[in-house]
């Protein structure tokens, strides 16, 4: 019976995998063609750097793209097939039928979580299959692995989101007992868990390794931007070669204290030396913040560890829906009319 209710979206789900899955491929053959038609060129040269950055650069965005849809897949699942597949019954008063038979209510709701909780699963496994075979090129050459998007998007971590997702709407249908709130619930809910988890969660899965980087002239020129909306003396977009960066401390002296904002903004209005002109990034701003002694302490997770992270989080997020699902068959033989 649950095979039979679930036949229409499971059929509309497949139709979409199938779009999916002959984009996917097709993407992944151009990836590889574009990236040996790089090779071809710069090989002679015997430095290919900046021919693979320039590859990589091609389809960053696009990929980027297709990380974030991917992304919403558990939001989808929990909204379409878990919010409504025991509200609806409820809702319709149809499970009492089966409730007057040999069927137990936690027998009846733990095969319609495992039916329609496998086909989820399964659904996000093969788009991030997919996903993670068309995307291997690039990422080899970008290494941006730990990204927000793109961690979320590969390899295992989807196959839990998906099945954390559907257990969750499920459990939200399960107590509201109307369909259009528990979808309205149930997507809101994981799209603020989607955000929360990689941000708040996932830097401390790990102990996080801790250094102190002296910022000199060259190494303030290398970051991305200085200063934030609070004036407060920061650098930001500081990078560690083969790791992921969760947190830059503020500009710091040497005797440990934050650098005052008043002394940090009077470098960044610092005029040129017209007798020796300032190069890089910052220009005069970075000669004169170099010229202070400054450091800042950066916590960074080593990409070594980025399997461990996904069983990590993937092992959290099967947690939870387990978690769900026992509450689930204790709430329905307690209380459901």
């Amino acid at each position: 019976m649950s095979l039979r209710q679930f036949r229409a979206p499971a059929l509309v789900g497949v139709a979409a995998l199938a779009l999916l899955t002959a984009y996917l491929l097709h993407l992944g053959l151009d990836i590889r063609q574009a990236r040996d038609g790089y090779l071809a060129q710069c090989r002679p040269q015997g430095d290919c750097t900046r021919a693979l950055a320039q590859f990589a650069a091609d389809y960053e965005n696009l990929l980027l793209f297709l990380a974030a849809l991917l992304g919403l897949v558990p939001a989808v699942v929990g909204m379409f097939w878990g919010a409504p597949l025991i509200a609806r019954e409820l809702e319709a008063g149809t499970h009492r039928l089966v409730w007057n038979q040999s069927v137990t209510r936690r027998r009846w709701l733990l095969v319609k979580l495992l039916v329609v909780g496998v086909g989820s699963m399964t659904a996000a496994g093969v788009a991030s299959l997919l996903l993670t075979w068309a995307a291997s090129p690039v990422d080899a050459v970008a290494d941006a692995r730990f990204s927000t998007v793109v961690f979320g998007a590969r390899n295992i971590a989807p196959i839990a989101y998906a099945a954390f997702a559907f257990v969750f709407g499920a459990v939200v249908g399960l107590l509201t007992r109307r369909t259009l709130p528990a979808m309205a619930m149930t997507v809101l809910a994981i799209l603020v868990v989607q955000f929360a988890v990689p941000n708040l969660v996932r830097p401390h899965l790990m102990p996080p390794v801790t250094v102190d980087r002296a910022m000199t002239e060259d190494a303030i020129n290398e970051a991305r931007a200085l200063g934030s909306i609070t004036n407060g003396a920061t650098v930001r977009g500081i990078t560690v070669r083969d790791a992921w960066v969760t947190d830059v401390s503020d500009l710091r002296t040497r005797a440990g204290r934050t650098l005052d904002s008043r002394t940090f903004n009077d470098c960044l209005s610092a005029p040129d030396d017209p007798a020796v002109p300032a190069s890089g990034r910052f220009g005069a701003a970075a000669r004169c913040l170099g010229d202070l002694d400054l450091h800042v302490e950066i916590t960074y997770q080593p990409h070594r560890r980025y399997w461990p992270f996904q069983f990590l989080e993937s092992g959290l997020y099967l947690l939870a829906a387990g978690l769900l699902t026992l509450f689930g068959l204790w709430r329905i033989q307690r209380r459901i009319t």
